[in-house]
């Protein structure tokens, strides 16, 4: 094991690069980053303000500081994300943060709740847009197993 975690760090440090931000294209730049920031607790970028009518529009986690980027594009979503966001609830279990999602005008994809055994799986939802994403349990369920 110790020589496998060497070799993690060995290689670790090769990499050069790091997430900037994750960016969704979209119709609405300014609409979809204000749904986002309900959802995760995000805010404007200080100094940055996003508006009505702004084609680019960046929130941040003010924990962490991972950022999300709208971008206005003319196409709609043609196809399923080949990447999408997993989120959990901060303080909740995923049932109560799927009803406050499905509150906030998101809509149920799939569900596929207990799909391992009682008490596992994850809903699969898409934002105002289309964007898919999914909820999943928060990290007590996952550690009570």
């Amino acid at each position: 094991m110790l020589l496998r975690s060497a070799a993690v760090l060995q290689q670790a440090a090769w990499m050069t690069a790091l997430v900037s931000h994750t960016t969704f294209d979209c119709r609405n730049a300014y609409e979809l980053s204000e749904w986002w920031k309900q959802v995760l607790g995000y805010v404007d970028v200080e100094g940055d303000p996003n508006l009505p009518g702004h084609e680019e529009c960046m929130i941040l986690d003010p924990q962490t500081g991972h950022r999300l980027l709208f971008i206005e594009v003319p196409e709609d979503k043609q196809v399923k994300n080949r990447i999408h966001l997993d989120l959990c609830s901060r303080t909740g279990s995923r049932d109560e943060e799927l009803d406050t999602l499905l509150g906030l005008g998101a809509t149920e994809v799939a569900d596929l709740r207990g799909k391992d055994g009682p008490g596992t799986g994850w809903v699969v939802l898409a934002d105002p847009e289309g964007n898919e994403f999914c909820i999943v349990r928060s990290q007590a369920e996952r550690d009570r197993g």
